[in-house]
């Protein structure tokens, strides 16, 4: 049916489906409600001119950004008629006059009036919100990036992921594992009494109910199962389980939570956890703590009086395949030998960087005010931000991106900022 609509141009009639031809370079962008054109409905349709075929400026919630790149235009819907919860992405690729909706990875940022939207290098696409919060005004949408790819080729179809973008640069998360009695827990709560302001947890998620004193985003996020495996599915988590019917897991979100507050965060996993973290997109430090031996393992278990002999004999039978896969399977850089507490815990300490006779304090990691009405403009690895409107003091917001890292679908790190008086 789109043969049957056109529209007058230099006294001449012109099909959609001519559009492609006369106007190759132009962007086609459509809101979500007529997107139904590929299934055979009518359709209105609004074509816009890409400034240098790279990049669009803020648009009103009524209308899409579109941002083109080679054959490809990505629609980054503002209509707020797709999830009004955050913004849709649609792909138009111009060498088969076909649109696709991409399976999209990671948080992506709640729809707001207005957005700006530049290419950068390794496939990301750079979306400035007007007019928000600090800490929610920088997002990266990764089209083509290592990750994309990646998921793109296990996924087997068309992928996107989003990443917030945060001020400044945070230690690397912590995962810990080793078997159960090997004294990581005592580690950990040494090593978190010492350092309270630098390290924290992560709250994990379940689909159990609470119990009698459970707090709800304090011990766990208790979800619905249905929910937790969508988001299991989008990519969202590092790492899960299932337990006697229940879902157990850690979010990449809850760990970039802790890292926003500025602590570092520590995850207490198994060795399959932390496989599965291994082979996500975060960048953490591997540790594995092994007993001394499994004689003095043994010894240990006993010594807590807590389990019966079966459970003792499971737990040593488990223990032994950890320690095999902690050595062996390459996830872990570093292993300590618990046989002295003390000693381990200052090889902990060490390996952490921390020094004894110096203060430690957490990272500082800021968000990002950028001015209500703006103009952006790009110059090689720099955005520069215009303040608009009458009561413009003529500043101007310099986002250095050379030095950015992480990415989808964890937070893009490393944004340095500057503010300079335009001439």
């Amino acid at each position: 049916m789109l043969s049957g609509f056109g529209f007058f141009c230099s006294n001449r009639l012109f099909s959609l489906r001519s559009l492609f031809t006369f106007f190759p370079k132009f962007c086609l962008r459509l809101s979500w409600k007529h997107r139904k054109a590929s299934m055979g409905e009518a359709a209105a349709f609004f074509v816009d001119h890409l400034v240098n075929g790279q990049h669009t400026n803020g648009f009103g919630e009524d209308r899409d950004t579109t941002v083109q790149i080679g054959d490809r235009s990505y629609v980054i819907d503002g209509s707020h008629e797709g999830n009004p919860l955050f913004l849709g992405v649609q792909i138009h690729d111009k060498t088969t006059n076909k649109w696709s909706s991409p399976t999209v990875l990671g948080t992506g940022p709640k729809p707001c009036k207005g957005y700006s939207a530049i290419v950068l290098k390794q496939g990301r696409i750079l979306v400035i919100k007007k007019g928000s919060a600090s800490d929610d005004s920088i997002w990266f949408l990764e089209v083509d990036s290592p990750f994309v790819r990646e998921q793109r080729k296990l996924l087997g179809r068309e992928v996107v992921a989003w990443s917030k973008g945060v001020r400044g640069n945070a230690e690397k998360p912590i995962v810990i594992s080793g078997p159960s009695g090997v004294g990581k827990g005592t580690l950990i709560t040494m090593l978190m009494k010492e350092f309270p302001s630098m390290f924290g947890f992560s709250v994990s998620h379940t689909t159990r109910s609470p119990r009698c004193m459970e707090k709800n985003g304090v011990h766990y996020h208790f979800t619905d199962k249905t929910v937790m495996e969508k988001e299991i599915n989008d990519g969202k988590f590092l790492e899960f389980a299932s337990v006697h019917g229940n879902l157990y897991g850690t979010s990449i979100e809850s760990v970039e939570v802790v890292t926003d507050s500025g602590k570092r965060c520590i995850l207490d996993i198994d060795v399959q956890g932390a496989r599965s973290v291994k082979a996500s997109s975060l960048d953490a430090v591997f540790i594995f703590v092994c007993p001394p031996s499994m004689k003095e393992l043994e010894d240990r278990l006993r010594a807590r009086g807590t389990e019966t002999e079966e459970q003792i004999q499971k737990r040593l039978r488990n223990a032994e395949a950890e320690i095999k896969a902690g050595k062996s399977s390459g996830i872990f850089e570093h292993i300590l030998y618990n046989d002295n507490l003390e000693e381990c815990y200052k090889n902990l300490k060490n390996l952490l960087g921390i020094n004894d006779d110096a203060p430690v304090n957490g990272v500082e990691v800021e968000g990002i005010s950028l001015p209500k009405e703006h103009t952006v403009t790009k110059k090689e690895d720099k955005i520069m931000i215009q303040e608009t409107g009458e009561a413009t003091k003529n500043d101007m917001i310099v986002l250095d991106l050379s030095s950015i890292n992480g990415g989808a679908p964890g937070r893009t790190r490393g944004i340095v900022l500057d503010s300079v008086k335009s001439s």
